[in-house]
């Protein structure tokens, strides 16, 4: 009875831990030889899985948002899983529209996002100007040079959403893969793709002595979490994320703001 209460007593004070927990910053340079001169030192704010309101709530998200613009990034790229509820959608992206980077913000949805209230996300974007990008590609201009990003569409129906957009793109191109979960990468054929960028799997949520009893992946802990490649060595950023699903709990695997820093391989 005793060892029962000493373990509540400790997952009590985990979950208190990690709900008080500071938002950590996780930072990547990437370097590749297609990465535009004018893209070098290009900073890359990626945040995914907000669920909000979860363990993100008012305060939270107000944090999130300083935190995003203290970073002052040029590009920002949202991951999917936005909501716990059609209502808290427009205060969600009116507070997310407030970082005004200069290359513009873009988002592709989760699997949260297509069971409900899509249609209220996908106005709130458009009303905040932020750009979605369902199974297309969008160019991001700086001078006189480009990136391409390409955003995938329900990355769970492959039977829709099989052919990846980045297939139809140029090789010597510098490509960018949005995509709600890392599974993608490793489903389809990604050619064409310089870097993915995934969330989905919260870094486990909850990892105890370093291990993630349930992971929302076909493959296990290999798409974990951090700097991961696919089969075919295609570099995949997976995130943690910010908030939470199915219990307001984070053990183990921190909520975090990815900035990744393009660097041009000279």
């Amino acid at each position: 009875m005793k060892s029962c209460l000493y373990q509540l007593l400790l997952i009590s004070t985990l979950a208190l831990f990690s709900s008080c927990a500071s938002i950590r910053v996780q930072k990547y340079n990437f370097v590749a030889q297609d990465i535009p001169l004018t893209f070098d030192s290009c900073r890359i704010a990626f945040v995914s899985d907000l669920h909000y309101k979860s363990l993100l709530k008012e305060k939270g998200l107000k944090k999130l948002v300083d935190l995003l613009k203290s970073q002052q990034p040029d590009l920002l790229l949202l991951g999917g899983d936005y909501q716990e509820g059609c209502r808290y959608v427009a205060p969600l992206f009116n507070s997310l529209a407030s970082v005004k980077p200069p290359l513009g913000t873009y988002a592709v949805m989760g699997n949260n996002d297509y069971e409900r209230c899509y249609q209220e996300i996908v106005e709130s974007m458009m009303l905040n100007d932020i750009h979605l990008l369902e199974h297309r590609t969008d160019t991001i201009w700086k001078n006189h040079e480009f990136i391409l990003l390409s955003g995938v569409r329900n990355p769970f129906d492959l039977n829709q959403n099989g052919i990846s957009p980045t297939l139809s793109l140029r090789p010597t191109d510098f490509v960018i893969l949005l995509v709600h979960t890392p599974d993608y990468a490793e489903d389809v054929s990604i050619e064409n793709t310089d870097l993915v960028l995934a969330g989905h799997t919260h870094g486990g949520q909850v990892k105890i002595f370093g291990y993630a009893p349930l992971v929302p992946s076909r493959y296990g802990r290999r798409f974990l979490t951090g700097l991961k490649y696919n089969s075919a060595g295609t570099p995949i950023i997976i995130t943690n994320g910010v908030g939470t699903s199915q219990r307001n709990i984070r053990i183990g695997a921190r909520a975090e703001v990815v900035i990744i820093t393009l660097l041009h391989s000279r």
